[in-house]
């Protein structure tokens, strides 16, 4: 993990109001730096790489993947995470909120094979 990823875990592996993160979290092919079940949703943190080269395009089909199997991803540039920690955390648990379902809808989880889901 980046130091950015680092700071990051280190509030939210404390259940922030109430909602449960992974780290490392294997999604088929691809492992999501954070990824908060109830509310499927990822968290990638982005340092100045994922600028360069073919990585916006690796991204775009990352997403693409995920998007299809029901989860969102929301992208923090790693040098917000270093300059308004705070901030970041508001807005990842405010977008995680607006994704938790009342209730769990009647098809249930993706399978486990595609997203690593217990």
């Amino acid at each position: 993990m980046t130091l950015p990823e680092v700071i990051l875990w280190g509030v939210l592996r404390e259940r922030t109001e109430g909602l449960r993160f992974r780290r490392q979290h294997p999604a088929g092919a691809y492992v999501l730096d954070f990824y908060c079940p109830a509310a499927r949703l990822a968290v990638e943190v982005d340092g100045e790489v994922h600028g360069r080269a073919d990585r916006p395009e690796r991204d775009a089909r990352r997403d693409a993947f995920l998007a299809e199997h029901g989860v969102a991803v929301v992208r923090i540039p790693a040098r917000d995470v270093l300059r308004d920690l705070d901030n970041v955390v508001r807005y990842i648990v405010a977008q995680a909120r607006d994704r938790v379902p009342l209730h769990r809808p009647s098809d249930g989880p993706p399978p486990q094979v595609k997203l690593g889901e217990e």
